[in-house]
């Protein structure tokens, strides 16, 4: 070490090996799930058909996993645990072709790293075990026999041991990482078809107590009935996969000739559409490609999505395998092989997408949004109207009334559906003006063709609707009219409306030639429009006269330039002469001491400027819905709790606002919303629901995993109203039956409300929460009894909502999402200005 430290700080070398073993195994196995992922990954390679994973305290203390696979030969003992030794791959090529979990030969030198790490093993050609010990590199440093059956077991002791500061973070948070290993788990445990996964744990001295459990069924539905229960198995549909529409495939930019056949085979199960057979969370949603579980983000986007569009509040469950070439595959992307890329991807987020519309536009209570009612045969009953019928009605309209208000002869159109008799009365000549003839003329031609693919409706429907349409829009072209060839936009009778405003026609508009004697151009802006678009109106010979506004640059007469040329040969030929300079001195007073005064006071000066304009701009947003979140990072960045104590009471504005002043800002409080925050947060904390009791228990059918956060966690849940009869000898999902539910008034509770919690708590184990429910039940009590908009408050009263403000967690919107709190001005800039 001593020769190390004396090299120079910037000098390149080779790390040890030891260090470049620890760094780079603390980027494979990161936590406890990707350990016990690798380890039965390894046992489903070995082709075992029972993998049986055991746990002392959450994993903290020991993970072992057991199977009954082939074993490992005795000749592979030293490489065993060795980097980058493995028996799936020869050379880079080979990884195309992959199909097992691992092939990089990384796992195992890595959790030896991490770990205590020790096997037995004994292999199908040997009639007795072998224990093998293996130290932190890796290296086998004790082999003793064993008994032991065929198979393989694998015990990692004090994970993360190595590690202090990865250890010390990984004991504090063992409920999370035990909860996140037995989601992974799961996933192994859908797609291992006939293979029996069991999982237990021990904490302390106590009874080992069985997660997770399959029975090695043959079908990836059995498999999660072993899992989650029957009860999920009534809600799920088995996907049905469909090639994608055209209007998806232009959807994704792909190309129907271009695709590729047969290339995804997509099988699995997800949840049904209807409300309430959703879940609250994301929880149960599990993706698979070849086998191989991972998190593609898009797809796991899409389809929930697509399932939004049945059901906006709830999120499916989802088991998908997608089979696909290994060579379209690379799985070599990330230490945990969980991110994966696909070639064609669009293509399959086109199959899915479509094929989980169709599966849920077939569900039962669905009614079409295309279903057009029968035309009723009564005179009073008004007409039904193809709305591409109302588009086109409407766009001839403006295009008629801005002729109208820029010409001076009068377009008159009639587009009520008349009689056949009362429109050639009415309907007389149209004058129309150039552009919007033209645009008519495409329009015709557009409305023709809809109605010409719409030919097979019933004769009644086309006596009644559309045909008299036709005929009133054929009244409009009846008359022959000259156009020109044009492919402006529709924007463009806007764009020729206005030119016409700003430009005084001399002649009239002709209806056969649209020509025009003469016009003069006042606003340059016109001749931009009409420049934008590419219609040819070479008959019109408008006499345009624009004084051209482009500036030339300035014109040089030769004689100037030949005299500005001689003047400068003249100076260039003049000779330096000699020339005599007096020099003298002047003594100016000069104090050191005085410049350090005069720095100290500028340095001063600058850092008050700089102290001002920080406290003007600490408050950017505006009081405005759009703004809203950014107002609210600035109040939690400038405003600590201690403030609102700090701050004087101004007054009250319009009975519903509190103005307020802290230093030199002003600030609006909502005194209704700040305290229903106040109520309701004291609500959340201190409330106790009462539960009722059933009359016969009710079971439950939760998860083991479910079942363990409950039992953990049963304080709070009685702190939210429910109670429970426990049975810890019982099978696994009867463990737990529900007893009472908490009631209030109208309110009631039930097991979604339990499975939310269940959630929560995952995530944060021995924290006070409530489910959303409940908390909605909490923000409509607070609501009614904070102070209302239109009470008179007197000083102590507001000073009191204040001060209530700086006792909450969150004093920054109300339950409901109203802001409590706004920044008004700042009296510095005021007096400035």
């Amino acid at each position: 070490m001593s020769d190390a430290c004396s090299e120079p700080a910037g000098a390149i070398r080779a790390i040890d090996k030891h260090s470049v073993h620890q760094i780079c195994s603390g980027q494979v196995v990161l936590t406890l799930a990707t350990a016990v992922k690798e380890l039965v990954e390894n046992s489903i390679d070995a082709g075992a058909t029972n993998i049986d994973v055991k746990l002392k305290e959450s994993g903290a203390e020991q993970v072992e996993v057991a199977d009954n696979g082939k074993g490992v030969e005795e000749a592979n003992f030293e490489g065993l645990t060795l980097k980058h030794h493995t028996s799936k791959l020869r050379d880079f090529s080979d990884l195309i072709h992959v199909e097992t979990f691992g092939f990089r030969g990384e796992a195992l030198s890595s959790l030896c790293a991490l770990s205590d790490l020790s096997v037995i093993t004994c292999h199908e050609s040997s009639q007795v075990g072998t224990k093998l010990v293996f130290d932190h590199k890796g290296h086998l440093v004790q082999k003793t026999p064993h008994p032991r059956q065929q198979g393989t077991t694998v015990s990692l002791q004090q994970l993360f041991s190595t590690l202090p500061v990865r250890h010390k973070e990984f004991q504090r948070n063992i409920k999370k990482e035990y909860a996140k290993m037995i989601h992974v788990l799961q996933s192994y445990c859908i797609i291992s078809t006939g293979v029996r996964i069991t999982c237990s744990n021990q904490n302390g001295q106590g009874k080992r107590s069985t997660v997770l459990s399959t029975s090695g069924s043959q079908s990836m539905r059995d498999n999660i009935g072993a899992i989650f229960g029957p009860k999920q198995l009534q809600s799920l549909l088995p996907f049905q996969q469909v090639s994608p529409t055209e209007n998806v495939i232009e959807e994704y930019g792909l190309k129907d000739a271009d695709l590729p056949k047969q290339l995804f085979s997509i099988t699995g199960f997800v949840s049904q559409g209807d409300h309430g057979v959703g879940r609250s969370t994301t929880d149960r949603q599990f993706y698979f490609i070849n086998n191989r579980p991972c998190d593609p983000l898009k797809v796991t986007k899409l389809v929930n999505e697509v399932y939004h569009m049945y059901n906006r509040h709830q999120y499916p469950f989802v088991a998908l395998n997608i089979a696909v070439a290994s060579e379209c595959v690379d799985v070599n992307v990330t230490p945990d092989k969980r991110q994966i890329f696909l070639q064609e991807e669009k293509l399959l987020l086109a199959i899915l997408k479509t094929s989980l519309i169709a599966m849920y536009e077939g569900g039962v209570n669905k009614i079409s949004l295309n279903y057009t009612p029968p035309p009723s045969t009564s005179k009073n009953t008004p007409l039904h109207v193809d709305p591409h019928i109302s588009i086109i009605r409407f766009i001839l309209f403006l295009c008629f009334f801005i002729d109208a208000t820029s010409t001076s002869e009068p377009c008159r159109a009639v587009l009520s559906n008349k009689n056949k008799a009362e429109r050639e009365e009415d309907t007389e000549p149209v004058i129309l003006s150039p552009k919007s003839s033209l645009n008519l003329a495409g329009l015709k031609a557009a409305f023709s063709s809809h109605y010409s693919s719409s030919s097979g409706k019933s004769s009644k429907e086309k006596a009644s609707g559309s045909g008299t349409t036709q005929k009133t829009l054929q009244s409009f072209f009846k008359d022959p009219v000259k156009t020109s060839s044009c492919n402006s936009s529709l924007k463009s009778p806007l764009k020729y409306t206005r030119q016409l405003d700003k430009c005084s026609s001399a002649g009239k508009s002709v209806l056969d030639g649209f020509r025009y004697q003469a016009m003069s151009c006042e606003d340059t802006d016109s001749q931009k429009d009409s420049a934008g678009s590419s219609c040819n109106i070479a008959e019109a010979k408008p006499d345009i006269q624009c004084s051209d506004l482009e500036s030339s640059p300035p014109k040089v007469d030769k004689e100037e330039s030949s005299t500005f040329s001689n003047a400068g040969e003249k100076q260039s030929s003049t000779v330096d002469a000699p020339v005599s300079l007096q020099r003298r001195t002047v003594h100016l007073q000069f104090s050191l001491a005085e410049l350090g005064k005069k720095m100290r006071r500028l340095q001063d000066q600058q850092k008050q400027r700089a102290g001002e304009e920080l406290l003007y701009r600490r408050f950017r947003a505006k009081i405005n819905p759009g703004e809203n979140h950014s107002a609210e990072e600035e109040l939690k960045k400038e405003i600590s709790k201690e403030m609102f104590k700090e701050m004087e009471i101004i007054g009250q504005f319009n009975l519903g606002f509190i103005i307020t002043k802290l230093k030199s800002d002003l600030f609006m409080i909502d005194q209704h919303a700040t305290d229903e925050k106040y109520n309701f947060e004291m609500l959340q904390q201190h409330t106790i629901l009462q539960g009722q009791k059933l009359i016969v228990p009710q079971k439950l059918h939760l998860t083991a995993v479910s079942e363990n956060v409950l039992i953990e966690n049963i304080e709070i849940f009685r702190n939210n109203g429910f109670e429970f009869l426990i049975d810890e000898d019982a099978q696994v999902m009867e463990r737990v039956k529900l007893v009472s539910l908490p009631t209030s008034k109208n309110w009631t509770f039930g097991p979604s409300d339990i499975e939310e919690l269940i959630f929560m708590l995952s995530d944060s184990p021995g924290v006070m929460c409530r489910p959303s429910r409940v908390r909605q039940m909490f923000a409509s009590r607070a609501c009614r009894k904070s102070v209302m908009i239109g009470t008179a408050l007197n000083v102590n009263e507001m000073k009191k909502l204040v001060v209530h403000m700086g006792e909450i967690e969150h004093p920054w919107n109300c339950p409901h999402g109203r802001p409590t709190m706004r920044h008004l001005a700042n009296l510095d800039v005021i007096s400035q200005d």
